[in-house]
C-alpha cells in the first residue's frame, strides 16, 4: 500500500462517547421525545447527525429535523466545555511517528467541520493531519464511500494504496466501498466481532499497534 491513512475521529482518535450520549439525550428532552438509552445512541455514532436522529426516531417529521440539529449543536457547544473528550492512549505519539515515517494522515468524519477542526487543534494533533473531510464536505456520509473517494481523488492516490481506520462498521463499509484496505479499532464504539463481520482486513485493540499492521501490508 501507499502511505495514505484515512482516519475516523470519534471513537478512533478521541473518546467522545460520553459527550455524544449526553448531548443526544439533552437534545431529545428539549425536542420532547423519549430519551434513548446510551446503547442505542452509541450504535448511531459515525452516522451523519441527521441520519442518526432519523435512525433513533423514524417518526420525526421533516419540519422537525433542522430545529433538532440546531438544538443538538447548541447543547453540544455547552457540554463540550464540561465533558472534555480526550485522545485515546498512544494516539498522539503514534501519529507523530507515522508522519515521520512518511505517512500522509487524513481524516474522514461525520462530525461537522467547525467542531472537528476545533478538536484537532485543542487536542494538539492538527499538525499531523494534512487533509480533513467533515460531514459538511460531502453529499453522502458514511457508510457511503464518497468521503474516501473524494480523499483519494484530491490526493491522487489509488484506492488499493490507502487504508481506512475506524471504530464502527460504517467506517469499514465506507473503506471497502471505495476499494481501500481497512483496519478496525476495538476500543471505540463497536467490538471486534462487529468490525470483523463488517469485513475489516485488520482489527487492533490499541492505536499503538497500527504501525505493525502497516508494516505487514508492505
Amino acid at each position: 500500500m501507499d502511505k495514505l491513512l484515512i482516519f475516523d475521529f470519534d471513537g478512533t482518535l478521541a473518546d467522545t462517547r460520553e459527550l455524544i450520549v449526553k448531548t443526544s439525550q439533552e437534545a431529545q428532552r428539549q425536542m420532547h421525545y423519549p430519551v434513548c438509552e446510551p446503547e442505542r445512541i452509541i450504535a448511531t455514532i459515525g452516522l451523519p447527525l441527521r441520519e442518526g436522529i432519523l435512525t433513533l426516531y423514524p417518526q420525526v417529521r421533516p419540519e422537525e429535523l433542522e430545529p433538532w440539529v440546531t438544538v443538538y449543536r447548541e447543547v453540544f457547544d455547552i457540554l463540550k466545555n464540561r465533558i472534555v473528550p480526550a485522545l485515546f492512549p498512544h494516539v498522539k505519539e503514534t501519529l507523530s511517528a507515522l508522519c515521520s515515517q512518511g505517512y500522509t494522515c487524513t481524516i474522514a468524519s461525520s462530525r461537522g467541520s467547525a467542531s472537528l477542526h476545533d478538536f484537532l487543534r485543542d487536542m494538539g494533533i492538527a499538525p499531523y493531519i494534512s487533509y480533513v473531510i467533515s460531514a459538511d464536505d460531502v453529499t453522502h456520509g458514511k457508510p457511503h464511500p464518497e468521503p474516501v473517494l473524494k480523499t483519494l481523488q484530491d490526493l491522487s492516490v489509488p484506492a488499493g494504496r490507502a487504508m481506512v481506520i475506524g471504530d464502527m462498521p460504517v467506517d469499514i463499509q465506507m473503506g471497502l466501498g471505495a476499494g481501500t484496505l481497512t483496519c478496525g479499532v476495538s476500543y471505540g464504539n463497536a467490538d471486534k466481532a462487529a468490525l470483523e463481520a463488517a469485513g475489516a482486513h485488520h482489527v487492533i485493540d490499541d492505536f499503538g499497534q497500527l504501525p505493525a499492521v502497516l508494516a505487514s501490508c508492505r
